[in-house]
């Protein structure tokens, strides 16, 4: 069970882990108005509201869940989770786990576990 699965999920994904849900990444928006989309073309640059090191939004089915960074997977695009988020729109903080915490702990204390 990873960090961020909360304990009696692995009966739920038993019971509904073959429902596809679809899932979306926006890079960013922007507005311009009529006559500069009219003059897009092969090669055009689009400014987008967003910065290059800033997390995006993944969203299920329209409702932000995560949040990622784009990496390379095989050649193609991919979307590392770097932070899930929660019912109330923030970010959830991982619950630390077993390595986390005999990493923090002082030496020669995780040899006392």
């Amino acid at each position: 069970m990873s960090a961020f699965q909360p304990a009696g999920q692995s009966q739920f994904a038993h019971r509904f882990g073959d429902v596809a849900v679809r899932l979306s990444v926006e890079l960013g928006r922007t507005e311009l108005p009529l006559r500069e989309v009219l003059m897009l073309g092969e090669g055009s640059t689009v400014p987008l509201d967003r910065l290059t090191d800033e997390l995006l939004d993944v969203t299920a089915n329209g409702r932000v869940i995560a949040r990622g960074e784009v990496v390379a997977d095989k050649g193609r695009f991919a979307l590392r989770i770097v932070a899930l988020v929660g019912e109330d729109g923030q970010d959830m903080s991982p619950a630390p786990s077993a390595a986390d915490a005999s990493a923090d702990a002082p030496s020669g204390a995780a040899d006392a576990l």
